[in-house]
């Protein structure tokens, strides 16, 4: 693969996914893309990224994006965004949307499930204090093929023991020989839908709460912000945004504000004038 070919691949990534591959991420190009040549019977990358160039193959196109965006996920990855959840956002939206019994929730980037199974269970957990409520949870993801694992529910031992509580794997999971498939009435709390972020997202209606962990890390500031900015929109004027532990707004975006109990939390911006806003931290 040469410098050009390189440069090719770098352009049609950020086009077609916003990935923003950095001049030293070519072994990572290397490792990941073999594979696909394998797949597609290209015989080298040289001649993969040729095709690409060509437009003769979207399977190929699409293929190339997959193998290159990060799939890293697990159940209550970092902990700290499911406690979040689970004492403070839960508790304020079950006050606050009271009259309405209406709670929508948007994982962005949700990969092979993990994470809105993470959140479903919690609010079964807590389905006691939630009578006659009306939940969704919209799960997305570039990927078709980590959104085909995400809607079977199904993990090996290793994927389970990642994070999930053994109480929570006991009662929301059945072995089938040596994998685990999350139960029926979890899988049917999360609707998983195909959605590139550099695309617009207006459809998906307004959510109360967001979850958008480390996704924005891949993307360069431009577009960043471009994606914080339509999230924002998307939001109630109450509504939450979780980002990731390395993830923030500061000097990309003014649509969002952070909330300075908790890190990674943001809330939207205030217009100008506006009366201020108690932090969510307060509303416990």
């Amino acid at each position: 693969m040469t410098e050009i070919e390189f440069e090719a691949l770098r352009t049609f990534l950020k086009a077609r996914s916003g990935l923003a591959l950095s001049p030293d991420k070519r072994y990572l190009v290397e490792s990941r893309l073999a594979p696909v040549c394998t797949r597609f019977k290209v015989e080298n990358l040289s001649r993969l990224i040729w095709e690409i160039k060509s437009g003769r193959s979207p399977a190929l196109e699409n293929a190339t994006i997959e193998a290159m965006t990060t799939n890293e996920t697990f159940f209550f990855r970092d902990k700290a965004p499911f406690d979040l959840f689970q004492d403070v956002l839960l508790p304020k939206f079950l006050k606050e949307r009271a009259a309405s019994r209406r709670l929508r929730i948007w994982c962005a980037a949700a990969s092979t499930g993990q994470e809105p199974y993470s959140l479903a269970m919690l609010l079964k957990e807590a389905a006691a204090r939630m009578p006659g409520w009306q939940v969704e949870i919209i799960a997305t993801d570039i990927s078709i093929e980590v959104l085909e694992k995400a809607k079977a529910g199904i993990y090996n031992q290793f994927e389970v023991q990642r994070g999930l509580p053994i109480r929570l794997l006991v009662k929301y999971f059945r072995q089938m020989g040596d994998q685990w498939q999350i139960a029926a009435e979890i899988r049917s709390m999360v609707d998983f839908r195909y959605l590139n972020l550099i695309e617009d997202f207006g459809r998906l209606g307004q959510f109360d709460i967001v979850y958008c962990r480390n996704v924005l890390i891949y993307f360069d500031t431009a577009m960043k912000s471009n994606v914080l900015r339509r999230v924002a929109q998307l939001m109630a004027a109450d509504g939450a945004l979780v980002l990731g532990a390395s993830e923030t707004i500061l000097g990309i975006s003014d649509a969002l504000s952070l909330d300075p109990a908790y890190r990674g939390l943001y809330t939207k911006a205030l217009p100008a004038g506006a009366p201020h806003r108690t932090a969510l931290a307060g509303t416990r």
